[in-house]
């Protein structure tokens, strides 16, 4: 878990004026049994947790795919091409949604606008890190050499998040 004491309090603040403004619909989906707070999210999302990534094309349709998404100080990244459709849609307009849904016991939706961000920058030097200690045990060192070649990173700047959790059965 890299979300700071800070990080926890933007986190649940988040979760909590999400939940206050949400529809009548979610709010009987996600009912106060069905929420966790931010420490006990920030725990689940350690590692790498794919998402559905949707942007928003030209003519304005959405159109959604998979992206390894990493949870980091409280914050959603994912990374794709420089060339990929979804970094020429953000390009464009910056509006995202990406859902991870690992099963039926827990759903975490963000709502937002992507940022990307230059991972050989020293501010995002810990982030850099976090990326190295997540794929380089998977892939081998050489994940480093791609993690040089050029993908983009984007950090989702969340409007909302719904995040439902239910014990299993």
């Amino acid at each position: 878990m890299h979300e700071t004491a800070e990080d926890l309090v933007k986190v649940q603040r988040l979760l909590d004026e999400s939940y206050r403004v949400a529809g009548t619909h979610l709010r009987e989906v996600i009912t106060p049994e069905r929420m966790i707070t931010a420490k006990e999210l920030s725990e689940k999302l350690i590692g790498m947790r794919l998402l559905v990534l949707s942007t928003v094309t030209r003519d304005c349709r959405p159109i959604g795919g998979p992206v390894d998404g990493v949870f980091y100080r409280g914050d959603f990244y994912f990374g794709s091409s420089p060339v990929s459709m979804r970094f020429l849609h953000i390009k464009r307009g910056s509006h995202v949604t990406a859902t991870h849904l690992p099963g039926e016991e827990l759903s975490v939706t963000v709502h937002g606008s992507a940022t990307p961000i230059d991972i050989k920058a020293p501010q995002h030097g810990q982030f850099r890190q976090t990326l190295l200690d997540t794929y380089v045990p998977r892939y081998g060192k050489d994940w480093e050499k791609f993690l040089d070649s050029g993908p983009l990173y984007a950090r989702i700047d969340a409007r909302r998040m719904f995040v439902f959790f239910m014990l299993p059965n």
